[in-house]
């Protein structure tokens, strides 16, 4: 006699499964939408990186900051040889971004003067660096002009000339912009601060466009006293640092951005 046939019991779980592989796919989903949101990031570190390659053998030279501000993140951020360089969309969009031309299109000139005021960057008497406006040469004030004056030191004319030599060769407009420490000036000649920042750049402009022939149309000056430091004006040495000539040579997002436009 045969056995009658038991029912098979219904399984109410299966359900399950399916759930599970929904679950699995929206996490997927949510990964790729955040390694694709990081590829900027990575891109700003690896546009700092080629950058500073580039310029390994130039002196005071800091590009990272610059690189970072434009793009946005921190170039510390990590993204090389993970999602959000090898995942979807993080590959491809990286290809096809090309580096900002504001970033790297003073790095040749920035290499050229580190190696040829090279000694001044040593002694202290010259500072370069890049920012996101531009190439900023700051000649200290004790190398360059004696204290409380306007007039060049005629020692300095050595390493104005490389200077020059550099600015020659560019197209780019030139700000030149004087600081003074927060210590109060009224002489005979000055009546503040703010006539000695200004005076101070109008000298080097007269000696760029008199001797080395830079086109006065490419340049314009600003005084602005101590209302832009760079140190604290506590101690002598801050407040040496502080007294100084900025020439900035204007990056393209500068000049559409802070230049004035003429009129036709």
């Amino acid at each position: 006699m045969r056995r009658p046939k038991q029912s098979e019991q219904e399984n109410h779980d299966r359900w399950l499964v399916s759930y599970a592989d929904f679950i699995t796919l929206l996490f997927a989903f949510f990964v790729v939408m955040f390694a694709s949101s990081q590829t900027d990031r990575s891109r700003a570190r690896q546009i700092s990186e080629a950058v500073e390659k580039a310029l390994e053998n130039g002196k005071s030279v800091n590009m990272r900051p610059a690189v970072a501000k434009i793009l946005g993140g921190t170039v510390d951020d990590k993204g090389v040889g993970n999602a959000q360089m090898k995942g979807p969309g993080g590959a491809q969009h990286s290809a096809k971004e090309t580096p900002l031309p504001e970033v790297i299109e003073l790095s040749a000139s920035l290499k050229t003067l580190s190696t040829e005021l090279e000694n001044e960057i040593k002694l202290g008497q010259v500072e370069i660096s890049m920012t996101p406006r531009g190439l900023v040469v700051s000649l200290k004030q004790a190398a360059f002009f004696p204290s409380g004056t306007d007039t060049l030191d005629r020692n300095s004319l050595p390493a104005i000339a490389k200077l020059a030599r550099a600015l020659k060769g560019l197209s780019n407009p030139i700000r030149i912009e004087g600081h003074t420490d927060a210590v109060p000036i009224h002489t005979d000649r000055f009546r503040s601060n703010w006539e000695l920042s200004a005076t101070r750049a109008i000298t080097m402009m007269e000696v760029l466009a008199r001797q080395f022939d830079i086109p006065y149309t490419r340049m314009a000056i600003a005084g602005y006293a101590d209302t832009v430091p760079i140190s604290l004006n506590d101690t002598e040495e801050h407040r040496s640092r502080n007294r100084r000539v900025d020439l900035v040579v204007l990056n393209k997002y500068a000049i559409r951005t802070t230049e004035p436009q003429a009129t036709k």
